[in-house]
């Protein structure tokens, strides 16, 4: 049984996100927590994730006036205070009863975009009216095009900002710790989004294949980005790729923006890091539109590292939901805050002043260590 939610002080202690997530662990069911923290098959892409960040030395700049940094920067045309975005996460209501309420709150606080996981369990309207930050939409294409048609303009009626289409998930990953568990959507709990009279449910089979099979579509090709595209006036990115070929691919089937993700280790275990790839999949994007990368970071320096090897931004996922178990808005707001603050720190010991001058310093600042 989970054990009650941290003291408001215990969450005052937490001084890393490693230790929001010893928090969150105690907290959220155990089933619930091994579907958050699994990876795919033998996990090997999982932890590669983190570890691969850690490769990249910081050649950071002696003497330079930092007294006037900024981590502020501009992201599909909105200010936003860094250049952090809250991945789409699955089902957020079994981390925390406020569940993806809680996390648009908090985002919209930090001044941050977040992007709301089409398997939310809150409707995307009230998702939508909990923050008037920057709030994207991560979408499947599934089977039934119509339906995904109308989602598309539900969601640009209601206001989301974004959309988000993935490409990494033609079939569900195996997930085995899903499969030891039994997961299934808990008893209470809706794919709000995606369920309608007469049609499929998140209740049926056991893992996340047997769940969730409905939701996706392994018939999806760039034809169908192209024509989610031409279903919305919002821009599109393309989430789940690793290659440069893919990436030329997204915007010449009309993305606006790009996605450097894995997810999270969860779908092909074997694949590479997100932070082997990102250089290459950044320079085929060059000109044509923003490059967002997930996938282990953890760290402010890693948010630096990122924006050197070509992103114009990172997004988080498992750490939202550790903030999200630990204490609900108050713990995703104490995530954010610790990544942005870690962030703001790295540039000051770096010798940079914005995300504008560790993007032009690139390779003179960031290196990899085993090339």
């Amino acid at each position: 049984m989970p054990e009650p939610r941290p003291s408001p002080d215990a969450l005052a202690r937490a001084v890393s996100l490693a230790d929001l997530a010893a928090l969150a662990e105690r907290a959220i069911e155990r089933t619930a927590w091994d579907y958050y923290r699994s990876g795919a098959w033998d996990e090997t892409t999982l932890a590669a994730n983190e570890s691969a960040w850690k490769r990249f030395e910081i050649h950071f700049r002696g003497m330079v006036d930092v007294s006037a940094r900024t981590a502020g920067t501009t992201l599909l045309g909105r200010a936003v205070a860094a250049p952090l975005v809250a991945a789409p996460t699955a089902m957020q209501k079994m981390a925390h009863p406020d569940g993806e309420c809680a996390t648009a709150r908090a985002c919209s606080a930090a001044r941050l975009p977040m992007c709301l996981s089409s398997l939310s369990t809150t409707a995307l309207e009230e998702v939508r009216a909990a923050t008037d930050g920057p709030l994207w939409m991560q979408v499947y294409i599934s089977q039934d095009r119509g339906f995904t048609r109308e989602l598309v303009a539900r969601a640009e009626r209601a206001g989301i900002d974004a959309f988000a289409v993935t490409a990494d998930t033609p079939a569900w990953g195996i997930r085995e710790r899903d499969m030891r568990n039994g997961f299934r959507v808990p008893d209470g709990l809706h794919i709000v989004n995606l369920e309608r009279p007469g049609g499929p449910t998140g209740h049926a089979g056991v893992g996340i294949g047997g769940a969730l099979s409905w939701t996706i579509d392994a018939s999806v090709t760039w034809k169908d980005v192209e024509l989610l595209a031409s279903w919305t006036s919002k821009p599109v990115l393309v989430k789940g790729l690793c290659r440069p070929d893919d990436v030329r691919a997204a915007f010449d089937s009309g993305a606006r923006g790009v996605w450097i993700s894995n997810h999270g280790g969860r779908q092909l275990d074997g694949a590479p890091a997100t932070a082997r790839v990102l250089a290459a999949c950044a320079q085929a994007a060059r000109g044509r539109g923003p490059v967002v990368v997930d996938g282990g970071i953890r760290r402010g320096t890693d948010i630096l590292r990122a924006l050197a090897l070509g992103a114009d931004a990172v997004a988080v996922g498992r750490p939202i939901l550790w903030g999200l178990g630990a204490g609900g808005e108050a713990g995703v707001a104490r995530a954010l805050a610790m990544l942005a603050g870690e962030f703001e720190l790295a540039m000051a010991l770096a010798g940079v002043r914005s995300v504008e001058e560790i993007r032009s310093l690139g390779a003179d600042l960031v290196r990899d260590a085993v090339p």
